[in-house]
């Protein structure tokens, strides 16, 4: 046990990020998702949006306009997301910043999306940038499905005007924040019998080279009717593809932005991806979802695709890995989607790459760059067979670090509080079934879930942590007799 290792965490083939609260559901806290899944995500993505100038603002749409009339869920004068609650005048205490740092305290990178009245001034996004800068490798999805006629923005502006925004406000926000990357969610090509262009490709064309990474949003199966109807047999407010017609056209999309960009290739994703339980019924829904990433495992042309964005964790409707209980909205009622998700993220494929990187030895030192890029240790342990008893407790110097930790498949956190952390769970689903090696591998996000401006160079980008001892690792293989 003495023989620890240096290890560096890098992407997967396939990134798997999730969800996490929208107009759908609320937030479910990333300790209840851990403890569930049994591993982090890549990137968490939480949605809200900043309409500033309007006179009800900050309060929620519902909210502010809750004796209105609606039969839509985008009817609303402004979106119906949670209130981005900084910006000027704003505060850095309340959402999506509390989210935000329980995310990456897990971690697990931040992906927010954020709906933009486009007649903010600069002095807004000034602000935006500057509250976002402290948060390490995040991406930021502004105004997203933005060749839809759903959300407020694209009724307050052009869509070119919706477009030259998108550049504009990146540059704005990226001059404070360089440490996040913006996502330019569109249309993509939805019907290549057309000449295979992007939808309103002269509009966005611009915004598709200026971008740093491509997104479309890809429900195989949709009720967008939801809550005010019920997706039924002759309904208008619902539809359904075929999986590969899905795939087919998000990889037609990608092929075209990378001709907009004179064959320039950026990571391409897809930052909303579900079928929908009220279109499918829950059985189908599971087998759709695992049969588009069969075929992202099983396609030859790889490098094309870089992750998906499930939607969501927990949702009113059933587009979540959990419906919220409408008795509890504390409480969740797994699908069967969760499973075949659960084992979708634990696949090699769509799991985090994972080098050793020579010796190492305490005291040492650890950095967390983001859940591509965090250099941690694996400690060997020996296992005579499967253990009664497993667990790690921490010395007094050692015992205030926020750690996470992998062992049999299944990843623990520890928070600055917590001394003592019980391994046991990770050998309830896969049980030892003869004697065994296996190593505990260690990473440290940062305690507060902010990277702070110490002076050094790399700051917004890396945070260190240093192990001073080795902790003690109780294993036992039977029972206590007395």
């Amino acid at each position: 046990m003495s023989e620890i290792k240096k290890i560096h965490m890098g992407p997967a083939k396939c990134a798997v990020d999730l969800g996490d609260g929208s107009e759908r559901g609320e937030y479910v806290n990333q300790d209840y998702i851990l403890n569930k899944l049994g591993r982090p995500h890549r990137a968490v993505s939480l949605m809200y949006c900043y309409y500033p100038l309007d006179e009800t603002w900050p309060a929620r749409a519902r909210n502010a306009f809750k004796d209105k009339e609606i039969t839509f869920q985008w009817d609303y004068p402004y979106d119906d997301y949670f209130t981005y609650k900084g910006g000027i005048g704003g505060t850095t205490d309340d959402e999506p910043f509390t989210c935000m740092r329980d995310v990456r305290r897990h971690g697990q990178d931040v992906i927010l999306t954020m709906t933009i009245d486009p007649n903010v001034t600069d002095e807004h996004l000034e602000q935006i940038g500057k509250e976002l800068s402290t948060f390490g490798r995040m991406q930021l999805r502004i105004n997203h499905e933005a060749t839809g006629n759903w959300f407020s923005f694209t009724k307050r502006a052009t869509y070119q005007q919706v477009a030259d925004f998108y550049i504009h406000a990146r540059e704005v926000i990226k001059k404070f924040a360089p440490n996040v990357q913006t996502i330019l969610c569109i249309g993509g090509v939805e019907h290549p019998e057309k000449g295979g262009e992007i939808e309103m490709e002269k509009e966005f064309a611009d915004a598709v080279r200026a971008t740093d990474i491509w997104s479309v949003d890809k429900y195989m199966a949709l009720h967008w009717g939801w809550p005010f109807d019920v997706a039924d047999e002759g309904g208008n407010s619902f539809g359904r593809s075929k999986v590969a017609d899905t795939y087919n056209l998000t990889k037609l999309s990608e092929k075209r932005y990378r001709e907009l960009c004179g064959g320039v290739k950026k990571p391409m994703v897809m930052s909303e991806f579900n079928a929908d339980g009220d279109v499918t019924g829950p059985y189908e829904q599971a087998e759709m979802v695992k049969e588009f990433c069969d075929m992202l495992k099983n396609d030859k042309d790889q490098g094309w695709f870089n992750g998906f964005t499930f939607y969501q964790f927990r949702d009113r409707g059933r587009l979540g890995l959990e419906i919220e209980d409408p008795n509890n909205a504390d409480c969740g009622i797994e699908q069967p989607v969760m499973q075949t998700y659960k084992e979708i993220i634990h696949d090699e494929y769509f799991y985090p790459e994972m080098k050793s990187e020579g010796d190492a030895q305490f005291p040492v030192k650890l950095r967390w760059g983001g859940s591509e890029d965090a250099e941690g240790i694996e400690i060997p342990l020996h296992f005579e067979k499967n253990p009664t008893f497993c667990e790690i407790t921490f010395e007094d110097e050692d015992a205030d670090l926020n750690l996470m930790m992998e062992i049999n498949g299944k990843w623990f956190y520890k928070a600055p509080h917590a001394k003592t952390i019980d391994f046991m769970s990770a050998f309830f689903e896969k049980p030892l079934e003869s004697e065994a090696d296996m190593t505990l591998k260690i990473f440290a996000p940062p305690a507060s879930g902010e990277n702070v401006n110490d002076g050094s160079e790399d700051w917004m980008l890396n945070t260190y942590s240093t192990i001073t001892k080795m902790p003690n690792i109780r294993i036992r293989f039977a029972p206590i007799l007395k």
